[in-house]
């Protein structure tokens, strides 16, 4: 079992999530957001559980999807692992979105 942590960056990502979606409904945008995180609970448990990211081709930076969501995650070690990022799948996605402008 791993500990999460959510990146400064992926919790900007939520709620840039949460406030697009809540100007057309409040209760898809709670429960968009909550899928992402009950997706986040399958990492916990075994953090390979995700694909390489193609465009980064990293081992140790991976992916779950969830809906529409691209959640792009690094495994720091057998014990921790970080959320980078929650990117819409319609979004391109560079090496230079993991760093904060």
């Amino acid at each position: 079992m791993v500990k999460i942590v959510w990146t400064e960056l992926s919790i900007e990502d939520l709620k840039e999530i949460y406030d697009y979606i809540s100007l057309y409904s409040q209760r898809y945008a709670l429960i968009t957001i909550e899928k992402i995180y009950l997706r986040v609970q399958d990492i916990i448990d075994n953090p390979r559980v995700g694909r390489i990211v193609p465009e980064i081709n990293n081992s140790k930076i991976r992916e779950v999807i969830s809906g529409s969501y691209r959640i792009v995650y690094k495994i720091l070690s057998d014990t921790k692992v970080d959320i980078l990022r929650v990117y819409h799948s319609a979004r391109l996605l560079k090496r230079t979105s993991f760093i904060k402008h």
